[in-house]
Order: C-alpha cells, then structure tokens, then sequence
C-alpha cells in the first residue's frame, strides 16, 4: 500500500509518464487481405507485426528538458504522438500532468484549405481557448511568427519555412506547460531558430516542461538535461546528453553492442528485449564512470572501432615542442597522435574534435579535409601524425577526441575511435563571446565634423 502511495506522489511529479508502451502496425501484403480479416472471412493470419515500440518506459519531471535521438525508424515520433494522443499505444499506458502544446510534422492540426488566422483560432479552440482569449494571444503570435499579410492566405500557399514559423508561434503562446517539438525548427531559417531557442530558454526559465526530437546534437548538447537514445523501437539507454550522444554515434557508426541482433529480438518477448538492454546500458554507464581509486585519463576513454588500426599514443605540443595538456590562447600548439596499422588500407584518414564538457562539439579537422594524406598503407606500418594551429578557443576546459576512420568502397569505416581522451585546458587573459575569439583588429577615428 505504501509502494503504491509513494508511486503516485512520483507520478505526481512527472510531467510525463510512459510505462511499458509498445506499438505494433499489422502489415498486409494485399488491401484484400486485411477486408477478408476485417469481415472475418478467414482464420489465417493474413499479416506481419511491425513493431514500432517496444516496452518503452520512462519520466519526464516538471521543468526538464528532455530530448529523444537516434537514427530514422527508431520511434522517436511514434513515442511523441502516443504522448500527444494522435496514436494509441498497443500496449502501456501514458499519462500526462499538464497543458500540452505540440509541433510535430508539417501539417498536423493545421486546415490546409483555411488561412493562416482560421489555422490559429482553429487550433486555439482545440486546446479549449475562447475566442476571446485567442484574440488576447493572436498580437503575440503574429509578432513571433513574421510572416506579413501571407497570415490571411491560405496555409497551402505557404513555403514550408512560412508553416514552421506560424506553427511553432501557435504552439508557444497557447501558455502550455509542456511543450513537444519534433524535428520541425530544421525547416526554418537561421534567424527563426534562434528565436524558438531563445524561448526554449525563457520555458526553462519560467520551470516549463521540453521535450525535443532532432538530429541536431549540439542543440541537444546545449538545451536538453537528459536525453532518451532509441534505436528500431528499442530503448538504448537514458542519461547525460554527452553520453548518450557518444553511444548515438556508435549506433551510427556500426560499432555499438546491441544486445542481441534484430532476427534474435524478434524471437524474444518486449521484457526479455528490454532487461537485456538495460543490462547493456547499465554496463556502459559503469563503464563511464571514473572510479574512486583515483583513476587515468585512460579509464573515462570511450573507444571503439574495427581494430584494423589502433592508436597508440596521442598528446599535445606547445609553441616551443613541450608535452603539455595546457594552451596558452593565440599561440600554436601540436595534436598528436600514433597509429600502428595491422591491415592493408586503401586510404585512412585521421581526425580529431574538440568538444565542451557538456559533448557539445566545437571545431575539429582531419587529414580528408586538409588534402594532407590520401594514401594506402601496409600491415604493420606506423604513422606519426601532428595537427599544427594556432590556439583560438576561450579560455576553459575542453574534451578531445581522435580518430582513424577510412572508406572502403562506399562503405565507412571506423578502425579505431577514441572519445574524449585528453582534457584541455585553454589559458587566457581575455575571452570574448561564445567558443572561438575572432582575434579582431579594432581601430576607432575621430570624425571632422
């Protein structure tokens, strides 16, 4: 009795509930086949189950922001529209604490024949406003959406960037305490973007709740405080942005260790798939973590690859050739790093990235986009290689990760892959705004009047 008291004041707490959802489509190879079994006129099953979810569970607390990643036909938007109410689930349950307000693909709750002032008071009176609090609201829309006098033409008339704008300031000034966004703001321009995460910023300010799909990591570097990786309806794991971003790439590079292969999951049940993989995702996370004993660099390393190529050594140079893990600002500085090759190669390519603390990436180079190296190499041969630069990051903590990648064929490789192995740390006595310093030359005159 008291676990399930103690349940429902967790419950409380949650914006957004999702216990063991699944989603299964019935796929027919032929439109009779699924009359026939809808008049029941057969006993043979006359489809293929597709399953979109499975056993997916997770929270999302009033005032997180909470982002979803993983590759196409992951689930990301089935688990957004389940939430939302636009899909039932086959099995779960959602439950949702809150005003919601949603933006997920072009079109969704707008008339395509109305204009855009009908779409808005359409949508107002759908999230239960009158009409005279969508004429309280309608200035601030209009303000925020920009799109002039189109706003009195029909919505089919609008360039996709036109929609997202008028959308996205529909959705944020109906007051919602949870807002859902999938993908959409990738259509609009540069400017307009800003303008949606700058007010993602005054939501989490205001102890609103976000939830985001995109394929944009650093937007979900920056905004997000935990972060959802799915992959084929399974849920990989959920935790720090940085992490699951690391685990994502590995997803999408081939190098990640599923559980088991798509044929063996589908001979398991949901549970079976979903201990396997928490098993999987609780390993990776100890994995992560530095251990009490006062551990290296080495042990916080994560790396991956095929092994065909394996680096052996890696470390930074200052201006004057010391080993140095601290940079002075505007001086030039080494990246090394020394690989041992156990095949022939057709053309390796070496890399390296820096990111923040946070897993948000900021610059990086390799020797493909420096036209520095395009050449095969031998079993057993051992290359040397040394970035040279000049040092323009602000002053701070950085993370830096290397890499031996190549393609063979169409295919990419990744031979050997190495996540934030060196900390960095950027000495400066003057920063300026944002990652990089423009190193500008001011001059001011005096004007004759």
């Amino acid at each position: 009795m008291e676990d399930k008291q103690l349940q429902r004041e967790e419950n409380a707490e949650n914006a957004i509930t999702v216990e063991h959802v699944s989603k299964v489509y019935k796929l027919y190879d032929k439109p009779m086949d699924r009359l026939k079994e809808a008049l029941k006129l057969t006993r043979k099953q006359k489809y293929r189950e597709a399953h979109a979810l499975s056993d997916i569970s997770f929270n999302v607390r009033q005032g997180e922001c909470v982002g979803i990643i993983g590759t196409n036909g992951s689930g990301k938007s089935t688990i957004l529209k389940i939430i939302t109410g636009v899909l039932n689930p086959t099995g779960g349950s959602v439950t949702v604490n809150g005003r919601i307000s949603a933006l997920l693909e072009l079109g969704a709750g707008f008339n395509m024949e109305y204009s855009g002032i009908e779409n808005i008071y359409l949508n107002g009176t759908m999230n239960g406003f009158s009409n005279e609090e969508i004429d309280a609201r309608m200035q601030d829309i209009l303000d925020f959406a920009d799109i002039g006098d189109y706003v009195h033409q029909p919505v089919k008339t609008y360039s996709s960037g036109m929609f997202v704008r008028l959308a996205f300031s529909v959705a944020i000034n109906i007051d919602p305490e949870i807002l859902i966004v999938d993908e959409a703001l990738s259509v609009g321009d540069v400017f307009f973007q800003a303008k949606c995460y700058h007010k993602f910023d005054e939501f989490k300010k205001m102890g609103k709740t976000i939830m985001i799909v995109s394929h944009d990591l650093s937007s979900i570097a920056k905004y997000c405080d935990r972060v959802i990786l799915l992959n084929q309806g399974v849920k990989l794991g959920e935790g720090s942005p940085k992490a699951m971003i690391d685990d994502y790439k590995r997803v999408l590079v081939g190098q990640y260790e599923f559980p088991q292969s798509k044929a063996e999951q589908n001979l398991l049940n949901d549970a079976e798939v979903q201990e396997a993989v928490q098993t999987h995702a609780a390993a990776q996370k100890r994995a992560r973590q530095q251990p009490e004993d006062g551990s290296t660099q080495e042990s916080k390393t994560l790396e991956y690859g095929t092994k065909q190529a394996e680096i052996e050594e890696i470390y930074l140079t200052d201006d004057r050739g010391i080993r140095t893990n601290s940079i002075l600002k505007g001086l030039m500085f080494q990246i090394n790093m020394r690989v041992r090759f156990y095949q022939d190669l057709p053309a390796p390519i070496f890399a390296f990235s820096f990111k923040t603390a946070k897993g948000t990436e900021i610059t990086g180079t390799n020797t493909m986009f420096e036209k520095a190296f395009l050449e095969p190499v031998k079993a057993g041969d051992v290359k040397e290689v040394c970035f040279t630069q000049k040092m323009s990051l602000q002053g701070g903590e950085y993370l830096l990760s290397f890499g031996v990648t190549g393609y063979e064929g169409d295919d990419f490789k990744v031979y050997h892959r190495l996540y934030d192995a060196l900390d960095v740390t950027v000495v400066s006595d003057k920063n300026t705004v944002g990652y990089y310093d423009m190193d500008s030359i001011v001059v001011v005159k005096n004007v004759a009047l």
